[in-house]
């Protein structure tokens, strides 16, 4: 039998601070160093035990369902870190962007309304979960979709980009006031890496 897959924190594109004022150097070490940290170790775990429990014949719908939640928290914190870049960065800029802009345009009548709609869903998640903008995999029609818990994209959608609304992303910095949090979040958007996500010339995502 081949030796199991061990799943690795990927490292940041950044520095713990660049994304300082409008997210913290704190809550980038906590979030990454630990929070995702601990889905990798967790997705690591629940994998042995899965691959021992099976080799035995047991069929452990409770390890199923730890490498759902652990392996979707490892793959939605690994898409949304590329997703952000320092706000001085050009690539923080929506001319970076032109495809993807243009089609938003198109969808939603302009940049602001666009990003007025995403705010709207993103502050409607009850409790923990993400907000994605996604595409279809052969086309191009923009969809603003939510995921309860670490739940991945699914039913064969492409993200384009992700907002963390759990609270260990922003309660540090902003309490209660995630309005405050998915304002500051625009700031730090990596457009140059949405529009390879949306023209579909980015790489693929490594696990």
């Amino acid at each position: 039998m081949p030796p199991q897959h061990q799943f690795e924190l990927p490292p940041l594109p950044y520095a713990y601070d660049a994304l300082e004022p409008y997210i913290s150097e704190q809550i980038m070490k906590l979030h990454h160093q630990k929070h995702h940290q601990a889905y990798v170790t967790n997705l690591n775990t629940a994998t042995a035990a899965l691959i021992t429990a099976l080799n035995k014949g047991d069929v452990n719908t409770a390890l199923q369902a730890a490498i759902k939640f652990h392996g979707g928290g490892h793959i939605n914190h690994s898409l949304f870190w590329p997703s952000l870049c320092p706000a001085s960065s050009p690539s923080a800029s929506p001319t970076f962007a032109p495809s993807l802009v243009a089609a938003v345009e198109a969808q939603f009548g302009s940049l602001d309304g666009f990003k007025a709609e995403m705010k709207r869903l993103l502050l409607g998640i009850q409790g923990s979960g993400w907000g994605w903008v996604v595409k279809q995999d052969k086309g191009r029609q923009l969809e603003l979709v939510t995921t309860k818990d670490q739940d991945p994209v699914e039913g064969g959608k492409k993200v384009v980009f992700g907002v963390d609304m759990w609270e260990h992303a922003y309660y540090l910095q902003y309490w209660n006031d995630k309005a405050a949090y998915v304002d500051a979040v625009w700031k730090v958007i990596n457009w140059e890496v949405a529009e390879r996500r949306f023209v579909g010339t980015a790489e693929e995502l490594r696990l």
